[in-house]
């Protein structure tokens, strides 16, 4: 849930940015888009600067839990930056949609076990509510990445070019 509050709080930032007149964050999907990315940048990041925080998330089933953590943070650096980069973003949000769905496993550990990790949520009752908000930030993803939502008619996209010129 941590996650979902940081891509609300940097999507309203986003929002302000907007409105103060900062190109590029017109339209949810650019200012949503640009959130994920920095909140992704962020939380890989302490994946590859403290993986021990990680590692009792994962579940024993899987092996090499070091390099899969550092692993999942290269996966959130290069999902952040493809996001940005419009001829990859389509599938960078795909593959991230992929990769929020195989972290959920580690979801689960924490809502069936618990979790006593510095610097996160002790609370039991946290890890289950996060459980629902899985798919969430995957649809966050597919829509950030304009994979899913309204798309422009060639109507629109005419009525545009035409008044920009």
């Amino acid at each position: 849930m941590l996650f979902i509050a940081l891509l609300i709080l940097l999507t309203l930032l986003a929002l302000l940015a907007d409105r103060g007149g900062i190109p590029g964050l017109a339209g949810w999907p650019a200012r949503m888009r640009l959130a994920m990315a920095v909140a992704l940048l962020l939380v890989g990041s302490d994946h590859l600067l403290t993986p021990q925080r990680y590692l009792a998330m994962m579940p024993d089933l899987l092996p090499y839990h070091l390099e899969l953590v550092l692993f999942t943070g290269l996966c959130e650096l290069a999902g952040a930056i493809g996001l940005l980069l419009p001829r990859w973003r389509r599938w960078a949000a795909l593959a991230l949609a992929l990769y929020f769905v195989c972290v959920f496993p580690a979801n689960i550990k924490n809502a069936l076990e618990g979790l006593d990790v510095e610097g996160l949520p002790a609370a039991t009752w946290y890890y289950w509510l996060r459980l629902p908000m899985q798919p969430l930030i995957i649809l966050w993803a597919l829509y950030a990445g304009e994979l899913i939502g309204r798309r422009h008619t060639a109507t629109e996209a005419g009525e545009s070019h035409s008044t920009a010129g």
